[in-house]
């Protein structure tokens, strides 16, 4: 029994049982994760308690009870207790006798499906960014080379010191243009994996964050206390929350009135590109901004696009490279008032 059940905790639709009254008889983890409720607080409720406004949901599970004939409805809308509403393909099949029928419920949620499609199609882009500024990098860095290389040789050569002024401007600015394509690159070095705990990283960017804004940015801590540690780069990972938490404070018009939320939590059975991961550290970091303007939103991840003058465009850029390399994911939805960047990390065991 044990063994069936942990089979069902491992597959990414959600599975619901129901005897012949429409009480819950068992749910699997991923119909947890999709309801947002536990098996054990539902145990033994009745189907109509699982969500709002629960006609059509009833009306589909009491016509396979009636008709004893299996049941498909596609993107059927479904609005829970937290006042989300998602969108689910529904299959209801009759199992056992005429006087002792059960329903099993699978739930498929179209929305993730919908999103994993975009996903995909992003991890592929970036990829294809990516390759684009390794190439052009190559041909930058070579004859930047040349010329650093020659400035040095000429600064030699020259009789008058006032005129090696030029030269250091010309070395000066070779090395300038150099780190910059070092920066598009992204982290170059591999992965130095540890147990990490997220919550440390997070607490230690936030008392950066303060000490540069003279505490006057508020901070809303909402954690997740039972995430366990999982492998991460502990330097990579802080500067991700860093470059992120700090173009929420550069943003602010008032650091004063600035609100950045810092949540954690963990996601089951969740699929990041084409990769299904059993457990999943999900770091949304909000703030209360201007948000994000509507004509750069779409490339807001691609290297040089910034929405501030004196910005580089880095910064989202080389989080986002930092995050693919754990395997994971970065997203970010904004509006004005409400700016949410959220981390998806597989918890690798």
């Amino acid at each position: 029994m044990e063994q069936d059940q942990d089979i069902l905790d491992n597959i990414s639709t959600g599975v619901l049982g129901l005897d012949g009254d429409l009480l819950v008889t068992s749910l699997n983890a991923s119909g947890e994760a999709l309801l947002k409720t536990s098996a054990a607080r539902c145990r033994g409720a009745h189907a109509r308690q699982l969500v709002l406004d629960p006609g059509e949901w009833l009306a589909n599970l009491q016509q396979v009870l009636t008709t004893r004939t299996p049941l498909t409805r596609r993107g059927m809308p479904l609005t829970l207790h937290t006042g989300q509403e998602i969108h689910v393909d529904l299959i209801v099949t009759p199992v056992g006798s005429d006087q002792d029928t059960c329903l099993l419920v699978e739930l498929q949620p179209v929305d993730r499906l919908l999103k994993i499609s975009r996903e995909e199609g992003m991890l592929h882009a970036q990829e294809t960014t990516r390759a684009v500024i390794r190439g052009l990098a190559h041909e930058i860095k070579n004859p930047l080379g040349g010329v650093r290389g020659a400035a040095q040789l000429l600064a030699r050569e020259l009789p008058n010191e006032d005129l090696a002024e030029y030269t250091r401007v010309i070395i000066r600015e070779a090395d300038r243009l150099r780190d910059l394509v070092d920066r598009l690159l992204g982290p170059a070095q591999q992965l130095q994996l540890e147990p990490l705990n997220i919550h440390e990283v997070l607490e230690h960017v936030r008392n950066l964050i303060q000490a540069e804004s003279d505490n006057r940015v508020k901070f809303v801590r909402d954690y997740d206390p039972s995430l366990p540690e999982f492998p991460g780069d502990r330097a990579q990972m802080t500067q991700v929350v860093l470059n992120i938490v700090r173009n929420a404070l550069q943003a602010a018009p008032d650091p004063r009135a600035c609100v950045i939320t810092l949540r954690s939590r963990s996601r089951r059975q969740f699929t990041i590109g084409t990769e299904l991961h059993r457990l999943v550290c999900q770091v949304d970091i909000i703030d209360n901004g201007p948000g994000i303007p509507r004509n750069i939103e779409h490339a807001i991840f691609v290297p040089m696009v910034t929405g501030r003058a004196e910005g580089t465009g880095l910064g989202l850029a080389i989080a986002q490279s930092a995050i693919n390399h754990h395997g994971g994911l970065l997203e970010c939805e904004s509006e004005p008032g409400n700016t949410r960047f959220t981390l998806y990390i597989p918890m690798r065991q």
